[in-house]
């Protein structure tokens, strides 16, 4: 019977720091303290780009990585709680306890490194969804080679491509892997997923085109950061705009986003810098940030949507759009915040 979610496969298990950093990033894009906003290093740490990020494909629109052993190390930080870190059994369903158990992996406790590539699809009208998504994940850590294989041989199966073993796992999506050394795993997932994997694919070239790369050299001292190159984004992904010209015209001006998270004592320092097209848009999206936060505080007051929260998250929520600012300069706009320990445990709260 083929897997029910990704949650079972052990890419989740890779994928789930990744998502949750980056939906963590997303949802503080609006978030500002005063930074310099030229284009130059976010923070200041020593900028060599992480040996890990080679081993992706170059033409990926979007890279991620976090050096978790560095989150894991500061317990006090807030992206630990969220990540599970900061607790030998995080907030982990049964299902998720069962998949530890029969690996010997548990992502809290032997997830050192990781880096993803990913693929927004070209989504069609019947072959929509998430599903259709491409990423491909390189992590370092402690891995159970043969417990994570019997588990994967469960339901999938091994191939072999270039005198390497691979395991194909059907689901939703269907995810494949392969294991690089003994501390080093490869995984990938959404449709013809083994094409992605490194140790298989031997025409994989990590010459990466010099724009990307400098935006991985802006964040590459960061232990977490993402950027996206939105010139490679199929058209499709803006199809939700159609309705909305003005809109999808400053959305569309964005021509690339680097994101960088650091610690900063105990608080979390996100950084997200939006290069646009022109000064004309940056000032665009400026305002249409600075709206969304006076709408957003707005709808708070709506008994009707609190009722959806509890209260910490409504109170979460509030901190962050009282906080709020934006600034830009020139073609840049750029948004900086602090998560503290306190906002995470409000963030957290069940």
């Amino acid at each position: 019977m083929p897997l029910s979610s990704t949650k079972r496969a052990l890419i989740a298990a890779i994928i789930i720091v990744c998502v949750l950093a980056a939906a963590a990033a997303i949802a503080l894009h609006r978030f500002h303290r005063e930074l310099q906003l030229r284009p130059v290093a976010v923070f200041n740490f020593p900028t060599k780009t992480p040996d890990i990020l080679t081993l992706l494909p170059a033409n990926a629109p979007a890279i991620a990585y976090a050096d978790v052993t560095a989150l894991r190390n500061l317990p006090d930080l807030p992206v630990n709680a969220a990540l599970g870190l900061a607790q030998s059994d995080p907030h982990a369903d049964r299902e998720y306890r069962a998949f530890v158990r029969d690996t010997g992996f548990d992502y809290t406790r032997d997830l050192d490194k990781v880096a993803v590539a990913y693929w927004p699809e070209n989504v069609s009208a019947t072959r929509g969804g998430i599903e259709q998504n491409r990423a491909l994940s390189i992590a370092d850590g402690r891995f159970n080679q043969q417990k994570i294989t019997s588990y994967a041989l469960r339901t999938g199966k091994a191939v072999k491509r270039n005198a390497q073993s691979m395991y194909l796992v059907p689901g939703n999506p269907p995810v494949a892997f392969e294991f690089l050394s003994s501390s080093r795993i490869a995984l990938a997932s959404g449709p013809n997923a083994d094409v992605l994997l490194p140790g298989s694919n031997k025409s994989v070239s990590s010459a990466r085109d010099p724009a990307m790369q400098e935006l991985v050299h802006r964040v590459s001292g960061a232990p977490i950061f993402a950027v996206v190159r939105t010139d490679a984004i199929p058209s499709s992904f803006y199809s939700g705009l159609k309705n909305q010209a003005q809109l999808a015209e400053i959305v569309r001006s964005v021509k690339d986003v680097s994101l960088a998270g650091a610690p900063l004592g105990n608080d979390l320092q996100i950084a997200l810098d939006a290069e646009c097209d022109s000064t004309r848009s940056a000032l665009g999206l400026t305002v249409l940030l600075e709206t969304s936060r006076m709408l957003g505080s707005m709808a708070l007051t709506d008994p009707k949507i609190r009722n959806d929260l509890t209260k910490e998250q409504a109170e979460f929520l509030a901190t962050v759009l009282r906080e709020a600012k934006v600034t830009h300069d020139g073609a840049w706009v750029r948004i900086n915040f602090s998560v503290t320990p306190q906002m995470m445990q409000l963030a957290t709260s069940r």
